[in-house]
């Protein structure tokens, strides 16, 4: 099968894949972007242009100026495969993915992939049992159908997008029976350290500030410091209890979101072989990239949340910095004009990374709801291997991950350890009493989507 040869492709149609994508165009390059979803805008701007007024009044400004992006991109004469899952992306600049039914394969001078972020893992006591979700699961859903909850509904965890979709079903008319989050006053005094940088940012710590009044305005009860969660229910979830200050809490509820912040989506940085490093800071791993996002001299480049958790808006600004980069290389850009361009958008992206070591600080997930210490709490949804399963191994020898694999096939099933894998290396390295870094990962291969036989079949050897 013959490939096509394109100046840049582009993997993700978030904010940091759409930015790549226009600010390449602009340089003359030829682009073609794959995503899986109907529509561009990623998770964060999810169904944007085809939203109602009242679905953006819902949502807020930020979701709805995502419009912006989108249009842009549209009118960037970008070639847009929507509805592509890319499976495979090799160091010769091949990416396979699966269309309409079929398998093809399209060749690129650079890379940029831009698969944005997944949320945490939240192993507790019934976790898996029905109506439980995660935070970010049930935002999606209104983003896509509209649809939100008919009963009160309990969100617990820590990070702000558990403020954020609280304030949004708020405005949606939704019952909140509880807001039960862990930052507590060790917290704030962690990120004190980082507040005067956080402050030059004030126009989204002015946005929590919001989030937090709209919650007092519409007497949601808010139990702040709360540690040990727990979902109870017999065949599906019932109430959520948890402790705090010393007391035990339970509060009764058919349906609980759970949310711990988000870390990058690393799958195909992972399948590459490219370097992680562990961040101690957003404790999860992270791809080692020069200054543009570049995987090791390979032409490939990540950027946005699947680099590092880092927003929106920042998202954007390194896809255009990577496409900047790019340019250059494929000789689209003169010197004067790089200059000029990297400039601008290396201030902005000063500006907008001042508040995010505040947030990782703040919101930084409980060691007890990443490592949970109940043996029976369920780790490896797929395969159903309990965080006690887990520790057994580790004590007949299981080093790390991948020997998970073949002690008890955790991270082998649909899933490929994206719901699991931080949890396992955490779960091991607590065991083996080592840091997570010395534990590392699945080795993640290609297929990284489910693919059939069929499908494989038309792949050229």
């Amino acid at each position: 099968m013959a490939s096509e040869m394109v100046d840049l492709i582009v993997v993700g149609a978030g904010p940091g894949g759409l930015a790549a994508a226009i600010e390449a165009r602009k340089a003359g390059l030829s682009v073609t972007l794959l995503d899986e979803q109907a529509a561009p805008g990623g998770q964060i701007y999810r169904g944007v242009d085809s939203s109602t007024a009242r679905m953006r009044a819902v949502l807020g400004e930020d979701y709805a100026a995502g419009a912006l992006l989108t249009r842009e991109f549209m009118r960037s004469a970008a070639i847009h495969v929507c509805g592509a899952s890319v499976w495979n992306v090799g160091r010769d600049r091949k990416v396979n993915y699966l269309h309409a039914g079929g398998t093809k394969v399209i060749e690129a001078r650079h890379i940029v992939l831009a698969t944005g972020a997944m949320e945490r893992p939240f192993p507790i006591p019934g976790w898996t049992l029905p109506g439980v979700m995660a935070a970010g699961a049930a935002q999606v859903l209104y983003k896509s159908a509209g649809a939100v909850p008919t009963t009160p509904v309990v969100l617990a965890g820590a990070g702000p997008l558990l403020y954020l979709l609280a304030s949004q079903y708020l405005n949606a008319g939704v019952k909140l029976a509880a807001v039960v989050h862990t930052t507590g006053i060790g917290d704030y005094l962690r990120a004190a350290a980082h507040l005067p940088a956080a402050l030059r940012g004030w126009r989204d710590l002015r946005k929590g500030i919001r989030m937090l009044r709209h919650l007092r305005a519409h007497k949601v009860p808010v139990y702040a410091g709360a540690r040990d969660f727990s979902i109870e229910g017999a065949q599906r979830a019932e109430a959520v209890s948890f402790t705090r200050k010393g007391r035990t809490y339970r509060v009764k509820t058919p349906l609980v979101l759970l949310h711990q912040g988000v870390v990058p989506n690393t799958q195909l940085s992972w399948s590459l072989r490219a370097d992680h490093v562990w961040d101690e800071a957003q404790l999860c791993w992270v791809p080692r990239t020069d200054e543009y996002g570049q995987i090791a001299d390979s032409g490939i480049y990540i950027v946005g949340d699947s680099r590092a958790i880092v927003g929106a808006k920042a998202s954007a600004l390194q896809g255009r910095l990577a496409a900047i980069e790019i340019a250059s290389k494929q000789g689209k850009l003169d010197v004067a004009r790089r200059a000029d361009r990297e400039a601008a958008v290396r201030k902005e992206l000063r500006a907008n990374l001042h508040v995010r070591p505040f947030l990782d600080a703040l919101y930084r997930p409980l060691d007890s709801h990443r490592i949970p210490a109940r043996e029976s709490v369920v780790v490896c949804r797929c395969e159903e291997v309990t965080a006690g399963q887990i520790r057994g191994h580790v004590a007949v020898g299981c080093q790390g991950p991948n020997q998970t694999k073949a002690f008890g096939r955790c991270g082998m099933g649909p899933c490929q350890g994206r719901l699991c894998g931080l949890t396992v290396t955490e779960l091991i390295a607590d065991a083996r009493g080592v840091p997570p870094g010395e534990v590392g990962y699945y080795r993640i291969r290609p297929p990284i989507k489910p693919v059939t036989l069929g499908e494989l079949a038309g792949v050229a050897p």
